[in-house]
């Protein structure tokens, strides 16, 4: 696809989602939503697939969905790992190192439309049962999130207290669903019309508004402790986002860096979870 197509795709996008919701408001919410859990691209490369492959666990059904799950044994307590929009659990695998050398028994999951796992779709309350899922099989005493993992835990968590989970990690996480929202309605150029049929759509099939799903407002009653990793140069998650759930979170450190991007696979990150883990 060229250049100038890619441009005007969303374009079009917009136009028809916008006329469509003149005649068939559901149908355009329900066919804007599709477009934007779309998964284009976290499938696993054929250099991801040694590490991923030596450490195959079963395939859980969610939802719907058959999920790839991964297993490194330890005999420390076990520790789940979450990953973000557009990846797989190969993105882990420094941690994994690290986490490993330290002993702790290690779970992780492809989600739905990423890695070896089935489907092409993806947004938050999906991964929230496919959390759920796995704390309530795997009993993690920790569970660490990048992105919109991170996002996932804490949403989980507000959803379905679990008393087994003690330590939470979040990397380079967003707070708000607004934000999501807001950059696919200037991407499409939706008009108001469409974006309050959408804030209805999501309301009628999840329970919430926009404006009302928050992970700082979720994060208020956790009682578990919390280590928040972010950039102040993310460019993906703003900074601000980690400052409003640190803010509400009662007993999490938030620990800002500067130049690690949103990614944060560097060892000193890596060795500060894997330490914070172990006290």
């Amino acid at each position: 696809m060229s250049l100038a197509l890619r441009k005007l795709l969303p374009k079009v996008y917009g136009l028809y989602f916008n006329g469509l919701c003149y005649v068939f408001p559901s149908r355009a919410a329900r066919r804007a939503f599709d477009t934007f859990c779309k998964v284009r691209k976290g499938r696993v490369l054929p250099k991801q697939e040694a590490f991923l492959q030596n450490a195959m666990h079963t395939r859980e059904n969610v939802q719907d969905h058959v999920l790839q799950t991964y297993h490194w044994e330890g005999k420390r307590e076990p520790v789940l790992l979450i990953h973000g929009w557009e990846s797989n659990s190969f993105r882990w695998h420094n941690l994994i190192t690290h986490l490993r050398d330290s002993g702790f028994e290690i779970y992780a999951f492809d989600a739905p439309g990423h890695g070896y796992s089935t489907g092409n779709r993806l947004h938050v309350p999906l991964y929230t049962e496919c959390v759920h899922h796995m704390v309530k099989k795997y009993k993690p005493r920790h569970i660490v999130g990048h992105s919109m993992g991170g996002m996932a835990i804490l949403y989980t968590l507000y959803r379905f207290p679990d008393q087994c989970v003690e330590k939470i990690v979040t990397i380079g996480a967003p707070s708000e669903f607004k934000g999501f929202m807001t950059h696919f309605r200037d991407l499409l150029k939706l008009n108001d019309r469409m974006m309050t049929t959408l804030d209805a759509y999501l309301k009628r099939r999840f329970g919430f508004h926009v404006d009302e799903f928050s992970s700082a407002r979720f994060a208020g009653n956790l009682p578990q402790r919390g280590l928040l990793f972010h950039d102040i140069r993310d460019t993906v998650a703003p900074f601000h986002a980690s400052e409003q759930v640190h803010s509400r979170w009662s007993d999490s450190i938030l620990v800002a860096t500067e130049g690690l991007g949103h990614s944060m696979h560097q060892d000193e990150v890596n060795q500060q979870i894997s330490d914070f883990l172990i006290t």
